[in-house]
């Protein structure tokens, strides 16, 4: 059974730091494409980043420059460093795994539950 689990949530001030973690429970982990997605409350589910199998990395132009995108594929743990939060970041962050290199919430077949973020402005 494949779980993705978030983690590293929490309440930040504007201006501050936060690495959220993915961990996987998936066999071949390194054969999937990691994503990062975030959701507020009235909104669509909103595409960060992605990190292919080589670690070639994509990012929304809302998040590039600030959030950063990595994996570690002996820990089947993908990561989602977060520098100089907005409050326009508050969301519920999720992870997902795919074989497509894709931005779209609909090419991912596996989701992680959610790890929430508030920024404080």
């Amino acid at each position: 059974q494949v779980q993705l689990v978030e983690s590293g949530g929490g309440l930040v001030q504007a201006g501050g730091s936060l690495r959220l973690s993915c961990e996987a429970s998936i066999r071949r982990f390194n054969s999937y494409i990691m994503g990062w997605f975030r959701q507020a409350p009235g909104k669509e589910r909103e595409f960060l980043a992605f990190i292919t199998q080589s670690s070639t990395t994509n990012y929304a132009d809302s998040v590039k420059g600030r959030f950063t995108i990595s994996r570690d594929n002996a820990k089947n743990t993908a990561y989602l460093q977060m520098n100089s939060l907005k409050a326009e970041d508050t969301a519920v962050y999720y992870c997902a795994a795919t074989r497509l290199v894709a931005t779209n919430p609909a090419a991912y077949i596996h989701w992680g539950q959610g790890t929430q973020v508030t920024v404080s402005s």
